[in-house]
């Protein structure tokens, strides 16, 4: 049902400007109610290949000994899942690891609001535990549910107090709540910043990067005083006419009326947002699903195959994988349209003209919130380059508080979870909240004193380079802060570096905060590379 104007979900920023509903088209409107009588029609063959599947996998009976009881038994089963509708996910992360002991995390809602509550993983630690930094991951609100960051969270819990946006199905907020959009999205951030007092730092994974950046530009022009110390942007649409992927050109194709027309639907009964006019999540997995077709068709015929042959390890991970990837929410209309036309059609904010509640979005007013931006060197979602843009926008922002970073040989979810991302990733991001946290900063500094009685050699220096100096930032991981501190401790070249020994990279280790950097970016490793390569 079209209504007139809306008003903010969220009453202390009180109510957003009137302006005409998103609307849909005679075509779209009636495709959720299509959708869920098929649903409905399909629920007694479920119900039957799901009866069907027990029947001829029972080891009591014999025809499931047999090759045709299990390919039976397979067939049912992969009928059943892929017609199914898959349901919110559990995180699943009972325990973690910290400094070496098993503990205890129990998930506590710590603030709420119609379209999002904040999650916090509170693990169950000793009282005279030091304390750690507080990490505010925003989930996308993109279509899969915030469990799709489970990898992110159990990678980061080990070392901070991890806080995650937890965002709720639209058909599920009654349209008594009100409408949502972009700007309702940015308001709730502040929100959020506001409620943990600045004292803490965020991670926007993908779509939220943009109004996590527009959130923290507006508290910085307000002088607000709760401002997060730092923010780690990865894998974000900053601006997409970097490099931009069909995802990006797909948006300027059809232009914003066409999506109005073909994927804005409303809610039907009786779910609690009947009459909510959404872009539905049967829709965004159908995309999702026919940009790899071939690859989704292939994995279901691999599946079926693991079944018939007793394979439980492989079948399981498929259907670990499958359970999440299938699980998907509506988003409201007008988030979602507001946000193509914003990032995606007008590229409002890298040309500096996006607004918040009528005010304008100037990142050029960052000065206290730390930066770090990360990108995958294969995403096919969000193009190289595009994210790292926030630097270029962030132009007051000093270089000790700016960092980027460039995973080779991974994708858009690569950038986030998997073996690359906890290897590689995660310590960077780490590190980078440790150098921005009044408190841990200086916790180095006493393990630098501790090793004050043992007489370690301090590494080759010279009072000044040797013909021109060479650009040590060229090696990752080191910025101009870090190079001005070589400098200081005479080291000018990367043949410098590279010839450092064990006791000599450890004396210049402990001058840096957090220690462990020339190891783990294999600083000896590149220097030699760049030295030969000169």
């Amino acid at each position: 049902m079209p209504r007139s104007s809306k008003e903010s979900g969220i009453g202390e920023f009180g109510g957003a400007p009137a302006y005409a509903d998103w609307g849909g088209s005679a075509t779209s409107l009636p495709l959720y109610w299509l959708y869920e009588a098929a649903q409905s029609s399909l629920g007694p063959a479920r119900a039957l290949a799901d009866a069907g599947k027990l029947y001829f996998k029972n080891p009591a009976n014999p025809i499931a000994h047999t090759e045709w009881g299990r390919k039976v038994s397979a067939l049912c089963e992969v009928f059943e899942r892929a017609t199914r509708r898959y349901g919110k996910p559990e995180f699943g992360l009972p325990t973690t690891l910290a400094r070496g002991e098993r503990v205890a995390v129990t998930e506590k809602r710590v603030w709420s609001r119609p379209f999002c509550d904040l999650i916090h993983f509170e693990r169950m630690r000793s009282a005279n535990a030091r304390k750690q930094p507080n990490l505010i991951i925003v989930a996308p609100m993109s279509g899969h549910y915030a469990t799709l960051l489970r990898g992110t969270v159990e990678a980061m819990l080990p070392d901070h107090e991890v806080y995650i946006t937890d965002w709720t199905d639209a058909r599920m907020v009654p349209l008594s709540e009100g409408a949502f959009d972009l700007d309702d999205y940015i308001d709730y951030l502040i929100s959020i910043f506001r409620f943990m007092k600045g004292d803490c730092h965020v991670m926007a994974v993908c779509q939220p990067a943009v109004p996590v950046l527009a959130a923290i530009a507006r508290m910085e022009a307000e002088n607000d005083p709760y401002v997060p110390r730092s923010m780690t942007l990865m894998g974000g649409p900053i601006d997409t006419r970097e490099n931009p992927t069909a995802v990006n050109d797909l948006a300027h194709e059809r232009g914003l009326d066409w999506f109005r027309r073909n994927v804005i639907t409303v809610v039907p009964w009786p779910n609690p947002g009947v009459m909510r006019q959404v872009y539905p999540g049967f829709l965004q997995l159908t995309g999702f699903v026919s940009m790899n077709l071939d690859r989704h068709v292939t994995a279901h015929t691999e599946f079926f195959n693991h079944l018939v042959d007793g394979d439980g390890d492989n079948a399981e991970k498929h259907r670990e994988f499958y359970d999440e990837y299938l699980a998907v929410m509506d988003l409201t209309a007008e988030f979602y349209l507001q946000t193509v036309d914003t990032v995606f059609i007008r590229h409002a904010l890298p040309k500096g003209e996006m607004t918040h509640r009528g005010k304008p979005v100037d990142c050029s007013k960052i000065t206290r919130c730390a930066l770090m931006t990360v990108e995958g060197e294969r995403d096919d979602i969000s193009g190289v380059g595009q994210t790292k843009a926030a630097h270029k926008l962030c132009s007051s922002l000093s270089d000790d508080k700016r960092v980027h970073y460039l995973q080779e040989r991974v994708g858009h979810y690569g950038v986030f979870n998997g073996s690359r991302f906890r290897a590689e990733i995660a310590p960077r991001i780490h590190d980078f909240i440790l150098s921005n946290e009044p408190g841990l900063a200086r916790a180095p500094k006493a393990a630098k004193a501790d090793r004050a009685t043992q007489p370690v050699p301090e590494p080759a220096r010279l009072d000044e380079p040797k013909g021109p100096a060479d650009d040590l930032t060229r090696i990752a991981g080191v910025g101009p802060k870090l190079q001005k501190l070589l400098n200081e401790e005479g080291i000018f070249h990367f043949w410098q570096i590279a010839r450092l020994d064990g006791p000599e990279r450890e004396a210049l280790d402990a001058k840096m905060t957090p220690p462990g950097r020339i190891a783990r970016d294999k600083w000896v490793e590149q220097a030699s590379n760049l030295a030969r390569s000169d």
